[in-house]
């Protein structure tokens, strides 16, 4: 390693772990307030905004006490983003950390075993809805800004975090870093002569907002879908008069989903990203109107969702559905039925059983660029910070890297929560783990600075 480099490593020295601690029980204490569920939880995310800026202010131009240039943009009363920015030499030279969240999942207490909304601390665990996903990070990151501010490094690198609002729902639209790529206040991070030698062209940015301290170099996009059933109830005694919607629902899914996996089976890259599993299409939900048991039902809805791995097209996917469910429909006396009587048309009432196929909003996954800087960077710094590096992908959806990617940021992902505790009751997080990311994150600078 270059003197340079353990020099800037040494001055920025490891995480403070009181302080962390510290800015992470405050706003563990606001979780309560930036559950994200609406229309019942809209989250103010402002209330985290002022913790972080009570951390940061007194190392900003705005104080005069040091070189942190901050900027809170809020589009939607309470609900701001907080973009912060460590100067350094080199016009065009930017390294970001971005995704670090500030709303949370909801957490009913009375299914956890302490208190969600406060931090408690067991040993090396920091318990509370937030220290994994993603208030854990804020806190991190927030740490990292600080210490940038009260050391002053002369660095080539401007290094800017920016953290978001409203990721955890997007059905309040225009809230978080969807405005800030929209009203460009991202298109900084972007210009510049160096970036072409240098980034290829793209802004380096790492998405802090993934778990287990290795790189997740891909994510799965999602097809929400819902199947409507129509047949015709009757008489559970009278079943030749009747089209069981039930009967019809599972067998034109059980079709269905054949030929999604004729057409999209696990695709070669998969292996290469590591993707835990291939794409899937399955049913997670079930509703029908009430009756008496001695009832057969006509009409059912199934829902459910497609994850699909990046190497396929969302659209194409989406045509090939319909395209399923409307061949069902022409040819549907060749469905598969249940038993004798069981049957989907009824030629002497003109009646014939129906799918009716919808979605609602899609996404489209991500394949972080393997060749790029940004890639080796976080792998190299992972390695010396934690003793091995293996990359992985899931089929979880981030559709706001992808909506990144689009705009032309080169896009690394990592995290330092823990996966099993992601979205999960009794949600924790390891000290350890954060300190370690702390160090990934000097090693970044440094590396990159050395270019």
């Amino acid at each position: 390693m270059a003197s340079s480099s353990k020099a800037l490593i040494e001055s920025l020295g490891s995480l403070d772990k009181d302080s962390y601690v510290s800015l992470l029980s405050k706003l563990i204490g606001e979780s309560k307030l930036v559950q994200n569920n609406p229309p019942e939880l809209i989250p103010q995310e402002d209330l985290i905004v002022n913790h972080v800026l009570d951390s940061l202010r007194p190392y900003s131009t705005e104080s005069g006490g040091g070189p942190l240039v901050i900027n809170h943009v809020a589009y939607h009363s309470g609900r701001g983003n907080l973009i912060v920015e460590y100067p350094g030499s080199v016009p065009g030279k930017i390294l970001s950390f971005v995704g670090m969240h500030m709303d949370v999942v909801t957490a009913n207490p009375d299914d956890w075993e302490f208190d969600p909304f406060s931090l408690s601390i067991d040993g090396d665990k920091l318990r509370g809805r937030g220290t994994t996903d993603c208030l854990g990070h804020v806190a991190l990151v927030s740490e990292l800004m600080k210490r940038l501010g009260q050391t002053k490094p002369a660095l080539k690198s401007t290094v800017v975090a920016v953290f978001i609002a409203s990721e955890e729902n997007s059905s309040i639209p225009g809230v978080g870093v969807d405005m800030l790529v929209k009203d460009k206040l991202l298109d900084k991070l972007k210009s510049g002569p160096l970036l072409v030698s240098i980034f290829l062209d793209h802004l380096l940015g790492f998405w802090i907002d993934t778990a287990d301290k290795q790189p997740c170099v891909g994510t799965g996009g999602m097809i929400p879908w819902k199947l409507h059933v129509t047949g015709k109830l009757f008489h559970s005694g009278l079943a030749h008069k009747a089209i069981n919607a039930l009967e019809l629902a599972m067998e034109g899914l059980k079709e269905i989903q054949t030929r999604f996996y004729r057409d999209f089976p696990p695709h070669p890259q998969e292996d290469v990203y590591g993707f835990a599993t291939p794409s899937t299409m399955k049913p997670t939900q079930w509703s029908y109107p009430a009756g008496g048991i001695n009832q057969i039902p006509g009409e059912c809805t199934v829902s459910g969702d497609v994850r699909l791995t990046p190497f396929y097209d969302v659209k194409e996917v989406m045509t090939k559905l319909q395209e399923y469910v409307d061949d069902i429909n022409s040819n549907i006396e060749k469905l598969e039925t249940r038993g004798p009587v069981s049957k989907y048309v009824l030629p002497d009432e003109n009646l014939r059983g129906r799918l009716m196929l919808s979605f609602d909003e899609a996404s489209a996954g991500v394949a972080c660029n393997l060749d790029s800087p940004g890639f080796h960077v976080l792998c190299k710094a992972t390695e010396e910070v934690v003793g091995h590096v293996k990359p992985y992908s899931i089929t979880g959806t981030l559709p706001l890297i992808r909506d990144l990617k689009d705009e032309g940021f080169d896009v690394q992902t990592s995290g330092y929560g823990l996966m099993a505790t992601y979205h999960a009751k009794n949600e924790y997080c390891l000290l350890t783990d954060m300190c370690q990311g702390f160090d990934v994150f000097v090693r970044i600078i440094s590396q990159l600075d050395q270019d």
